[in-house]
């Protein structure tokens, strides 16, 4: 069967991954000269403005440097689990199914704020595990807010990220109210060198301000959705939502800190659907975010649902809708 073929944990699946990684990534390198600047581009925040800036106006070197990422992040996503093993299975999954939602938007295959936000914000997640059980004061939550912060300043809304780590003080310890101040503390301290920096320097702490506003609640992003688009994420919400109640019928006979890992992922889940509604310079880059939450939850529907014909028939699907509109960005 089709998902089987990717459930193993030996060279063979690795590179299925790869394989499915590049097709669906081959229509950022055919379509290369009809990219063009998004509105990230336009005013970007102080990290993604150099990091762009170093990599030139040409587009080639920004989308092979995002595909690095991405492989990054599929690498990230297993690693999480081999940790922390709240699937409880060893598995490529996750990253498969991260790897498929870098497709569903081919516009934003490119290099974009939005991936670093979800690079940063998976260190910060683990970070935030680590304190679990830790005896005293666990400055493992100075170390998230600090991660969650250097990457607001690729992508500004990732800010917003930052209620996580008071949701993980809550459900990992007891609310010690010296935890919640040094993971504001590691929030605040990026900003506080990086306005230092540009006062030193001489750079006007006004357009600055000016950058941080516009990327926060600036001009409304806009996307323009296909018919396709829409029913394959209506599509992927169904079957999130089937996940999410597979996972609470079932979550009482995990372990503690498994359960309370999927209980953080869905607060990172419904964080991020709430950003997209409620913020206005938000738009479908999300994905890159809501990704992992979403990854981590069919993974675990798709390792144990017991009927195995149900899940593969969903996989199925779902890889031949995001293929089907990278085949027609194409034409």
């Amino acid at each position: 069967m089709f998902l089987k073929q990717f459930k193993g944990t030996g060279p063979g699946t690795i590179f299925l991954i790869v394989v499915t990684l590049l097709t669906l990534w081959a229509s950022a390198f055919i379509r290369l000269q009809g990219r063009f600047s998004l509105y990230f581009d336009l005013d970007p925040m102080p990290l993604y403005g150099l990091l762009s800036s170093l990599l030139g106006t040409n587009p080639l070197p920004g989308i092979i440097f995002t595909l690095g990422l991405v492989s990054l992040m599929a690498f990230l996503m297993v690693n999480l689990n081999t940790t922390l093993f709240f699937i409880n299975e060893r598995t490529f999954v996750p990253a498969l199914i991260y790897v498929l939602l870098s497709g569903f938007f081919p516009l934003y295959q490119l290099l974009n704020p939005a991936i670093f936000g979800a690079m940063f914000l998976m260190l910060a997640f683990r970070k935030i595990m680590e304190a679990y059980r830790i005896p005293g004061v666990a400055y493992k939550f100075f170390d998230a807010g600090l991660l969650i912060s250097i990457g607001s300043l690729f992508y500004a809304n990732l800010i917003w990220f930052g209620l996580i780590v008071i949701v993980g003080i809550a459900l990992l310890r007891t609310g010690n109210v010296k935890e919640i101040a040094i993971s504001v503390i590691g929030l605040i301290t990026p900003y506080f060198l990086t306005f230092g920096i540009y006062y030193i320097s001489g750079n006007d702490l006004k357009e600055l301000l000016s950058v941080i506003e516009n990327n926060l609640f600036g001009r409304p992003a806009s996307y323009v959705f296909t018919t396709l688009t829409i029913t394959a994420i209506a599509y992927t919400g169904l079957i999130t939502i089937l996940s999410i109640v597979f996972l609470l019928m079932s979550i009482n006979n995990k372990k503690i800190k498994s359960r309370k890992t999927f209980y953080l992922l869905l607060w990172i889940f419904m964080l991020s659907i709430s950003v997209y509604i409620l913020v206005p310079t938000v738009s479908v880059e999300i994905v890159w975010i809501t990704g992992i939450p979403v990854s981590y939850l069919l993974s675990h529907y798709f390792v144990f649902a017991r009927k195995k014909l149900v899940p593969e028939i969903l996989f199925t699907i779902l890889f031949i809708l995001i293929l089907i509109i990278q085949i027609l960005y194409l034409g």
